[in-house]
């Protein structure tokens, strides 16, 4: 039986985005800088610029929540519109862990739907993959997206919703 979906956050004109928060690479001495807020059209909007002087090359945008129930053959729906640029998806199994679950994705330029298996999800910490198992946890409690090709670009990613499919 299918069951419907479970929204981690979905946009709109009423949505609160307070709770997203930017990490750029500045917490490491970088000079990215990105920003996250809601349009007139009611997506989350992340967008800025990432560079890798001064060691850097990253942004990002989290979004914390009280822990979700998942299973690892659950998977992450997420509708966007990218600027054709490769994005990552991370989800964190606990809120103490220091790594976390990822999976780049491709996007077109137009809106889309992007579904990502967790069990596809491969364990990283400060961009080092870890020799742990892929996601076999049964709960999530964040969910980030981030960029961080190797290059000096602009980005900017709409985001209308975020689900969890059985």
């Amino acid at each position: 039986m299918n069951q419907s979906p479970t929204t981690i956050f979905r946009f709109n004109n009423d949505a609160d985005v307070s709770a997203w928060n930017i990490v750029d690479d500045r917490v490491m001495g970088g000079i990215s800088r990105s920003y996250f807020e809601l349009t007139e059209d009611g997506y989350g909007k992340f967008h800025g610029f990432v560079t890798t002087e001064s060691n850097g090359g990253f942004s990002s945008v989290a979004y914390d929540f009280d822990k979700l129930q998942v299973s690892p053959a659950d998977k992450i729906r997420i509708k966007l519109k990218g600027d054709g640029k490769t994005f990552q998806l991370r989800v964190k199994a606990f809120a103490g862990d220091r790594h976390n679950y990822i999976k780049e994705f491709d996007t077109t330029g137009e809106w889309q739907i992007v579904e990502i298996a967790l069990s596809e999800m491969k364990p990283s910490w400060r961009g080092n993959q870890l020799r742990i198992p892929n996601f076999d946890k049964n709960q999530i409690t964040s969910v980030t997206v981030l960029i961080g090709n190797g290059k000096k670009q602009n980005f900017e990613l709409l985001i209308e919703s975020i689900e969890v499919v059985k």
